[in-house]
């Protein structure tokens, strides 16, 4: 399948981590921690986190940290769909011209799935098919770009786009587990549109070659446990490690080399783990990182649509990201 656009989308509001840490400390929340709590939060979010800026649907992010259940889904429900729709406008291409959609999120559960949310907001066709693709965690842009290419396979001349969409505010959380206030300190809000079709008229790239890697004997190093419905995320200090393990298996059954590796952030440590190990230099996914923090699904293709804004002597990518499962994907563009 061929790209026909790419285009991403970030909340208006944004905060430095130290002023993340000045608010977060007024907070209950954070005065009821241990010392050791309290010293994790300030380290991670006035340390060497990687990280610039995050970006939050709301202007108070604190104000997730007492909400209830009800009132968390609530806020997904309205603010999930809103940055999928900023996203997929910011592409260009015309509503009328879309055929599927298909999204992917973790950070909130909607029946109707949020693809209902969206194609209803935007006026799409009433024949238009809908998929939502949700609990691959950070790893899921790749899987959904796959489920665009089935698609495109038995729909031939058709068009479909792609949404990654986290809320990650959503998911704000705070107890004394050190995964937990790390994931705190380093997660925002974002999304990214993709649209695809089977025209490769004009030199576009071509989205192909995916490949998967599941290990659920690691599931619970990384993942969302639901305590009194609202997400609470897992997150062991052996992800990093773990992720360059997998990404690793993948590597090696890439079908060439690339101009450029581009990866999910994850975050300063994982970002470190897949250089080393691999022996990559990523300087799109730590911008994407400083610029952003970790948005889970959409970063990697944030760091896509860095890349192509000076791609001009690039032929080939190889793309990777990892999460829940314990899972890695990856895929190749090329033209």
């Amino acid at each position: 399948m061929f790209l026909d656009a790419l285009a991403s989308a970030f909340p208006p509001s944004h905060y430095t981590q130290p002023e993340c840490f000045e608010f977060s400390k007024k907070t209950a929340s954070y005065q009821a921690l241990s010392r050791r709590g309290k010293g994790i939060v300030e380290r991670v979010l006035l340390g060497d986190s990687g990280i610039e800026k995050r970006h939050f649907c709301t202007e108070d992010p604190t104000e997730m940290f007492g909400a209830g259940a009800q009132e968390l889904s609530e806020y997904f429900e309205r603010e999930a769909p809103k940055l999928a729709v900023a996203a997929l406008e910011k592409t260009g291409v015309p509503v009328a011209e879309i055929d599927a959609l298909i999204i992917c999120t973790c950070t909130g559960y909607l029946c109707p799935g949020v693809t209902s949310y969206v194609a209803e907001q935007m006026g799409m066709r009433e024949d238009v098919f809908l998929q939502d693709i949700v609990g691959l965690g950070c790893g899921a842009a790749i899987p959904t770009m796959r489920a665009a290419q089935g698609f495109l396979a038995a729909n031939p001349g058709k068009k479909v786009a792609t949404v990654a969409v986290e809320i990650c505010s959503a998911a704000l959380y705070v107890n004394e587990e050190p995964g937990v206030l790390i994931s705190l300190c380093l997660f925002g809000d974002g999304a990214s549109a993709a649209v695809w079709s089977d025209d490769n008229s004009g030199g576009k790239w071509q989205m192909g070659n995916f490949d998967t890697v599941h290990q659920p004997a690691e599931r619970e190093k990384i993942r969302f446990i639901n305590t009194d419905g609202k997400l609470e995320n897992k997150l062991h200090r052996s992800v990093p490690a773990l992720a360059a393990d997998a990404v690793e298996k993948l590597w090696k059954r890439r079908s060439n080399d690339p101009d450029q590796v581009l990866a999910h952030t994850g975050g300063r440590d994982v970002i470190a783990a897949l250089e080393n190990q691999m022996g990559w230099t990523l300087p799109e996914t730590r911008q994407v990182l400083r610029d952003s923090g970790n948005c889970s699904s959409p970063c990697l293709l944030f760091a896509l649509e860095e890349r192509l804004k000076k791609a001009e002597g690039d032929s080939r990518y190889w793309l990777t990201s990892f999460g829940a499962g314990f899972s890695a994907h990856s895929c190749e563009m090329w033209r």
